[in-house]
């Protein structure tokens, strides 16, 4: 019995090494057939768990409607798009949804378009969106569990938690990305650090950040020289308030547009968030900027030795994506 059991197994350890050779560590999603895929998912699905290698899954032009899902185990998968305006990846579930034949209304997490159980997840040049609308539930565009997740040259498009850095533990690094939203736009308890990216206000929008760090995790999100633009009014967003108790929340060299209110920081109507949270800023600018002198008294301006101790390294526990970028 023992032999046969043995014998199975690794005969399912050969089926999925044989599996990822068949992928060739690089396949193609394509629309009109020209592909390996004709559907992102089905490219999802043939990564095999306990996946060893880096494989590529490269997206062809196109509006790809799909409910996304990477499981546990399936590791190691990069998805790089022809082009980032071109190459969009969308779905319009939102909190609250009732759908047919499930036992209950979609919770947020459910409600995402994209969701990322897996670990060392990359993403290049591609689009990810929610059209639910604004008075519609939460919909996040991507939601992410796994751990040292990287995005590059993305778009995040929604109203409502649009980007949900949800794994507790979790680090996550955005570079050169687009992301936008309404209210509590970028939230979770991953810890997640945002280099040269563009955060965009929409109008009916009132937070931009909703960190929920755990008491015990010493980075939340760190904005590093991001812009924070809009067509939102004047002063009617907060930077971020915390989804729970220890929220935290870092700007170093950020730009701050008009919509930027002058207190800054929100403390979700407890007072003892103002004890707890921790909030800072360094050298700020631009019109959001400017009114720093009005910012909430419980928050932070960091000197430069403070702000000093922010590296991507030190914030992801010894983990750099700067140094170690997904590999070709």
């Amino acid at each position: 019995m023992k032999k046969v059991l043995l014998l199975c197994l690794l005969l399912c350890l050969t089926a999925g090494l044989a599996r990822a050779q068949q992928l060739g560590q690089r396949v193609v999603v394509a629309r009109d057939g020209s592909g390996n895929y004709r559907t992102v998912q089905e490219a999802l699905n043939a990564v095999p768990k306990n996946n060893p290698a880096l494989i590529t899954i490269f997206i062809k032009k196109g509006v790809y409607k799909e409910k996304l899902n990477l499981a546990k185990k399936q590791d190691n998968v990069r998805l790089v798009g022809e082009a980032l305006e071109e190459t969009i990846l969308v779905y319009d579930d939102y909190n609250g949804r009732v759908v047919e034949g499930a036992a209950e209304p979609l919770g947020t997490s459910e409600a995402a378009s994209f969701r990322v159980f897996s670990n060392n997840f990359s993403a290049e040049n591609l689009t990810f969106q929610n059209t639910a609308a604004h008075t519609a539930g939460q919909g996040p565009a991507m939601w992410v569990y796994g751990d040292k997740a990287q995005f590059r040259n993305c778009r995040f498009l929604g109203f409502r938690d649009t980007l949900y850095v949800y794994g507790y533990g979790s680090r996550q690094y955005y570079k050169n990305c687009y992301i936008e939203g309404t209210t509590d736009f970028i939230l979770g308890s991953g810890t997640a650090w945002f280099e040269d990216c563009t955060l965009f206000c929409k109008p009916k929008g009132t937070c931009i950040m909703a960190p929920s760090t755990p008491d015990t995790v010493t980075f939340g999100f760190v904005l590093q020289r991001c812009k924070i633009v809009g067509d939102a009014p004047d002063d009617s967003y907060f930077l971020a308030r915390p989804w729970k108790p220890f929220g935290k929340a870092v700007l170093l060299n950020c730009e701050l547009g008009p919509m930027i209110k002058p207190k800054g920081w929100d403390h979700w109507g407890k007072e003892t968030n103002k004890q707890d949270a921790f909030f800072a800023e360094f050298k700020s600018k631009g019109p959001g900027a400017a009114k720093a002198k009005q910012r909430a008294l419980w928050s932070k301006q960091l000197n430069a030795q403070q702000a000093a101790l922010y590296t991507p390294a030190a914030a992801m526990h010894g983990w750099d994506p700067t140094a170690t970028p997904a590999a070709e």
